[in-house]
């Protein structure tokens, strides 16, 4: 849970400091956004490749890798289906396009924006921030109570870039490959659902 307080401080830190100082305009002509997710990518890669159980784990595993992905995706659809018993403004058809953004949240909502409504672009682009930001920090509580798999499920897409230190550290370093393959498949996903979902 440590861990958990530290990321929501230093997210905190960013929100007032991108708020009330310059810092941004300092930092605008290099994009150490991606620069940080590239260490960030090494080091988690060092990680994996340093453990042999990762490795193994995903031999284990074979074809039932792909249930991980299957599992969020049913279980997305069930978790909306759910939320639209208490939202009226919106259509099912509608929470379904912002939920089928499995946390991919600049993708999803430019998605949204272009083929729908700012507006809904907005509820997507909030919606899916959310989702990477419970997963940051309530994954360690997740995996304890709901079982390994479920931060990767909890993560979506972002389950191979952001989410992943911290769903590596909280499951084990073997459910870091399953991980990362779970959210290079839902990436692929997201445009294709997304856009199917809106044009029904």
């Amino acid at each position: 849970m440590k861990g958990s307080v530290i990321i929501l401080s230093f997210f905190t830190m960013g929100l007032l400091f991108g708020r009330y100082t310059p810092i941004n305009e300092w930092l605008s002509g290099i994009d150490y956004s991606s620069l940080s997710l590239y260490l960030l990518m090494f080091l988690v890669g060092i990680s994996i490749g340093s453990d042999t159980r990762s490795l193994q784990a995903l031999k284990n595993m074979k074809l039932k890798i792909l249930l991980i992905p299957t599992a969020t995706i049913v279980g997305t659809a069930l978790g909306v289906w759910f939320v639209s018993i208490f939202v009226t403004r919106y259509s099912l058809k509608e929470l379904m396009a912002v939920g089928a953004g499995y946390g991919y949240y600049s993708l999803s909502s430019i998605i949204i924006k272009n083929n729908h409504s700012d507006a809904l672009g907005v509820v997507a682009l909030l919606s899916n921030v959310i989702r990477e930001i419970i997963t940051l920090l309530l994954a360690p509580v997740i995996a304890i109570y709901f079982g390994k798999i479920a931060p990767i499920c909890s993560g979506g897409a972002t389950s191979m870039d952001t989410t992943l230190p911290i769903i590596s550290r909280a499951s084990g370093k073997e459910y870091a490959i399953p991980s990362l393959i779970h959210g290079i498949i839902l990436t692929i996903l997201v445009p294709f659902i997304v856009t199917l979902l809106l044009s029904l």
